[in-house]
């Protein structure tokens, strides 16, 4: 593969760096709210293409935007004001050989059913406006979609993608934090427990501090003394799963901004600072390996709403990031890698216009000896990314 660029890691791991930084957006943040209806939208488009063509058309709805609402929380009640507005854009294939694609009132269904299966205490109805704004793709794109290069899409835009592999130790603690938190079986038993959670993890030398940020359902609580009580609750479970996946010494604080004393406190009516305090928009929370990570390679790309058969955007986020956990599983030898792969517009997917990996071996691997491995597994990802859409229908 002529694009290929093997290279030998050299950057210390972030597990030996002196201080180590990962966030994660859970899914009731606004942000994280935006970009799953982006991707909700996308998925409901791809399902209604191939009922009607056996195939997607072009799209990319991978514009959301959030607009918090007004709210009065309040132990054992709280009301919505005034209903948060998202509004949900980008460009559609609208109408093909005298079929009409409904793409407002896909839109807006498949967000309100997300919201609805996705936050226990939001009413997606009452608590939610949704202004769909969607037009038809420009006509050189739309053209270019069609194209095959062979039965094999091309790219629609010169984007960049990459990936890592494995996480580090914090990397896992946080994204494992968050999901046990936002878990639907945890907030079943625990209905005060809203989605809206944000971690944040610092290891500094051989410890770890976790600053968690939950928001409450003030319906499920009847004062302070029991908020209180949730925050101590909400401590324990992330304790517990740290302690799983950790050895190291571990701080865990809870909502660091109140101040019980005055009552001053973060509760919600629906579990999400959407409905009051936070906005939110696509693009800015988790990238697809769903952290946020600064001592990692990373791109402003977001994958989330952009159509998944010739929008390297995505398609090579994804694959930079199945490449590089694939060479770690599969590759004797390596033990670390990284992935950075850059498209050219109108190029096949598969052909990028840069491939390059760096990996980190155990002693006696020689690089060029791994050359036809790599090689192997950059084509088998790049080659699946071919039937990516299919998991949509």
């Amino acid at each position: 593969m002529n694009a290929l660029v093997l290279t030998r890691m050299r950057a210390t791991r972030p597990d030996d760096l002196p201080v180590e930084v990962v966030e994660r957006k859970g899914k009731g943040h606004p942000d994280s709210i935006c970009d799953a209806l982006a991707e909700e939208v996308s998925r409901a488009l791809i399902r209604e293409y191939a009922r009607h063509f056996g195939r997607p058309l072009h799209h990319n709805v991978d514009k959301a935007l959030l607009c918090a609402g007004v709210a009065e929380p309040a132990f054992g009640a709280g009301e919505v004001i005034r209903p948060m507005r998202i509004y949900l854009a980008g460009r559609a294939t609208m109408e093909m050989d005298g079929i009409r694609i409904p793409v407002p009132e896909l839109a807006v269904e498949s967000a309100r059913a997300w919201l609805g299966s996705s936050l226990h205490a939001l009413d997606p109805e009452r608590h939610v406006e949704i202004e769909p704004l969607f037009r038809p793709g420009s006509p050189e794109l739309r053209e270019l979609f069609r194209r095959d290069g062979g039965r094999t899409p091309l790219a629609n835009d010169t984007s960049v993608g990459v990936g890592f592999a494995p996480k580090s130790e914090l990397e896992q603690v946080v994204l494992e934090v968050e999901r046990q938190l936002t878990d639907p079986r945890t907030t079943v038993a625990h209905p005060e427990i809203g989605e809206d959670v944000k971690v944040m993890g610092v290891r500094r030398g051989d410890r770890i501090e976790l600053t968690v940020a939950c928001a409450f359902v003030g319906r499920h609580l009847s004062g302070l003394p029991d908020y209180v009580k949730a925050k101590e609750l909400v401590e324990a479970l992330v304790r517990e799963t740290a302690g799983r996946l950790t050895r190291r010494p571990v701080t865990v604080v809870v909502n660091n901004a109140d101040d019980v004393e005055s009552g001053s406190v973060y509760l919600t009516v629906t579990g999400t600072s959407a409905e009051a305090g936070d906005d939110g928009q696509a693009g800015r929370g988790n990238r697809t390996t769903g952290l946020i990570t600064p001592y990692r390679p990373m791109v402003i790309e977001s994958a989330a709403g952009k159509n998944p058969v010739t929008h390297t955007g995505k398609l090579y986020s994804l694959a930079a990031e199945a490449v590089a956990a694939d060479l770690v599983a599969n590759v004797p030898g390596i033990t670390e890698a990284r992935c950075l792969l850059l498209s050219r517009i109108g190029l096949p997917v598969d052909a990028p216009a840069i491939a390059e990996v760096g990996v980190r071996t155990e002693t006696g691997y020689r690089l060029h000896r791994l050359r036809g491995d790599v090689e192997q597994v950059l084509a088998k990802q790049l080659a699946a990314l071919a039937d990516l859409w299919r998991e949509s229908v």
